[in-house]
């Protein structure tokens, strides 16, 4: 466990003693959305920037008129395929263009909402054997009940053809949902908790507030790590999590790395350990919406501190590690997508993280803020250049180069 000395978590010129439990308001107890910035939607490009590790670079607009995209990845002939989250399609680039017709084998029963939608996409491990591309999404089931779902579909060149669940969540999980293959090739899924109360995430026999692992085909691994004990579900990997916004994996280590949006602040970036435990919401570094502490403590016994936090919030949506040869300078970097700064509309940023040889935090950079969008999404892509995704009704394809 990485202990984070008390003087390092003085937040906001709060003491560590105690502090008065509060549990969150509910969403509509919250205050008033802070919507008064005026945001002028994002020009032609490209975009020129100086970075603190002595580097320019330049962002170019490589798509643009998407419908809230949510995930972008790669397939072996170098095009890219992009979920949208609230029409419920998919779309391809070849060649830096973005085709006019979608890709056909989107899931079906979408459920599309302020929240809801078509999330996450990925290709199978071993896609050249096996070309399957795995989808996750919100499912309307029938009763009118609604469950996260993730289904996959054989690949033919151009389309996804045999689409079919290979997962459907328990009635009530609902938002975002990440996907990652890790480096066993077996499938991780972050399930969102919907209420900040203390109890629903304690419970290990239900899926709300944890990271699930399952084989490729939908199926428990028999090397679960709660696979027999009781009042654990068998498909649980870890628990006490809140909203994990981002899964990757550690190209270096394999290590599953996950970042977690608190509520109001408090959100973190995981190393995330087999059979562990996060510590939500009895353990927090943030805020309910109402404003008061969302935790009566920021550490507590038998639980895993985050391995990088923010305060105010920066409402982290996913996290990529950098290796390439494009920017050497950002080797072993982790960059966070982020979509708004303190509850503040159009200040998401790109947040940069370097560590030092024994993986200490060193400096962090807050990157594109004066771009005023909602980051989704952050990937390297096969060039080596980082990729982003703007969650906005006029979503944006981004690509980051170096000016050379």
């Amino acid at each position: 466990m990485k202990f984070i000395p008390a003087w390092r978590i003085a937040i906001s010129g709060m003491a560590l003693a105690l502090l008065p439990w509060s549990t969150a308001l509910a969403a509509d107890n919250a205050p008033q959305r802070a919507d008064g910035l005026h945001i002028d939607p994002v020009g032609q490009g490209p975009f020129y920037y100086d970075t603190a590790e002595g580097m320019d670079i330049r962002v170019r607009v490589l798509a643009r008129g998407l419908d809230h995209p949510w995930s972008i990845t790669w397939l072996p002939d170098g095009s890219a395929l992009v979920t949208e989250k609230n029409s419920g399609t998919i779309r391809r680039i070849v060649d830096d263009v973005l085709l006019d017709e979608p890709v056909l084998g989107a899931p079906p029963e979408t459920m599309v909402s302020r929240y809801t939608g078509l999330l996450d996409i990925a290709p199978h491990p071993d896609f050249a054997n096996q070309p399957y591309i795995y989808m996750s999404y919100n499912k309307f089931l029938q009763g009118g009940g609604g469950a996260i779902a993730v289904a996959r579909g054989r690949w033919d060149g151009t389309n996804i053809q045999g689409t079919e669940d290979i997962f459907v969540g328990e009635e009530g999980t609902t938002n975002g949902v990440r996907l990652l293959f890790g480096a066993d090739d077996m499938l991780y899924i972050g399930v969102y908790v919907t209420t900040d109360q203390p109890e629903p995430n304690f419970h290990t026999d239900i899926q709300k507030g944890k990271i699930l692992r399952l084989t490729p085909e939908g199926e428990i691994p028999r090397d679960n790590p709660f696979v027999g004990r009781d009042g654990f579900l068998s498909e649980i990997y870890s628990y006490g999590h809140r909203t994990p916004t981002g899964l990757t994996m550690h190209p270096e280590t394999g290590e599953i790395w996950e970042t977690e949006m608190g509520p109001n602040g408090g959100d973190e970036v995981n190393r995330i350990q087999r059979g562990g435990n996060y510590g939500w919401p009895l353990v927090s570094l943030g805020r309910s919406y109402g404003g008061a502490w969302q935790s009566e403590r920021f550490q507590m016994e038998g639980t895993i501190n985050p391995y990088a936090f923010w305060m105010p919030g920066v409402s982290p949506s996913s996290l990529a590690f950098y290796y390439g040869e494009e920017f050497p300078e950002w080797e072993g970097d982790l960059f966070v997508s982020a979509m708004q700064i303190g509850q503040i509309p159009g200040t998401g940023t790109l947040q940069r993280i370097k560590f030092n040889a024994d993986g200490d935090e060193i400096r962090r950079e807050s990157m594109l803020g004066d771009l005023r969008q909602r980051i989704r999404d952050v990937k390297l892509g096969p060039d080596g250049r980082l990729y982003l995704l703007t969650d906005e009704d006029d979503g944006l394809v981004l690509r980051i180069e170096r000016v050379r």
